[in-house]
């Protein structure tokens, strides 16, 4: 009897201050996708990291002048060194061939290079490729060298960008969780405003806290709880738009987010709207309970 009174009085509560509703339910779901966004953005970034940095490498670049013992040396000691993974020798010849299939839409370009003026080098695979630096250092000077490249500093400056999106992604959804916290105080004050003399009256007869506060805090666990799956719907739209359309080249340089990713990040969206909602639904009513 007293569940079905509860819910009752939900039901009751979400009509009687249906404008204040949708806006709490649709500030909860723009927030709710973005830090699910937010969430899964990360999670990318880190496995793009891992990805592209597994196969990072750094070139050593030999001046053309360098002879026989000097890259003798030279491959000898980077083999025996025990923070490189691999060593790969790239003669003039192949690296021309490199380039040629680097730049097979410019032809024009190709043909006015010559296999001789591109100069032989060593390809790196390092254990730990953030150890450029020490690589760097301990080959700088070496007879023969002429430059060292390492890919990770382009692929530093593509993350940063993403790191850039991400925060602000985060710091959007976090703007739009506070917005949202504000609407569901103001309606659990105004819906607990609106029925003072009902409050008064259980109070009176002996009704406990829990039982006079529970119709509020689950208006806002239901509002919460369906912006979540609102928001759940905004991830699988984005999936399919971006998945169908122009942006579906890209699946070749990211990695895509799956299905299953986006399904998991609903127990985390509706775990954060439902607890959150609730505690400030509860919070509020203990001030509104005191008077």
């Amino acid at each position: 009897m007293r569940m079905k009174y509860v819910l009752s009085e939900v039901l009751v509560g979400l009509w009687r201050n249906v404008t204040m509703t949708i806006a709490m339910i649709i500030t909860m779901t723009v927030s709710l996708f973005l830090l699910g966004f937010s969430g899964l953005l990360y999670q990318k970034v880190g496995d793009m990291k891992e990805l592209y940095y597994e196969n990072v490498e750094v070139s050593i670049f030999l001046k053309t002048d360098v002879n026989e013992q000097q890259r003798n040396d030279l491959q000898a000691k980077l083999e025996t060194d025990q923070l490189i993974k691999g060593v790969t020798y790239v003669d003039k010849q192949q690296a021309y061939e490199r380039f040629q299939k680097m730049y097979a839409d410019a032809p024009d370009l190709v043909n006015a290079v010559k296999p001789d003026q591109l100069p032989e080098s060593f390809r790196l695979k390092l254990v730990n490729p953030e150890q450029y630096k020490n690589i760097y250092d301990q080959y700088k000077t070496t007879e023969g060298v002429d430059e060292i490249v390492d890919q990770s500093k382009l692929l530093d400056k593509v993350f940063g960008v993403l790191s850039g999106i991400q925060n602000f992604t985060l710091f959007i959804s976090v703007v739009m969780a506070a917005a949202a916290l504000l609407l569901v105080a103001n309606t659990i004050q105004v819906a607990a405003y609106s029925k003072r003399r009902e409050v008064a009256v259980m109070k009176l007869v002996g009704a406990s806290n829990w039982f006079i506060q529970a119709p509020f805090v689950l208006e806002a666990v239901v509002a919460g709880l369906i912006g979540a799956i609102l928001a759940l719907g905004g991830l699988i739209a984005g999936k399919i738009v971006i998945g169908g359309g122009s942006l579906s080249a890209l699946e070749g340089l990211i990695t895509p987010i799956s299905w299953s990713e986006i399904l998991l990040s609903f127990p985390l969206m509706a775990g954060i709207g439902g607890l959150v909602t609730a505690i400030t639904a509860w919070v509020t009513l203990r001030f509104y309970l005191r008077v």
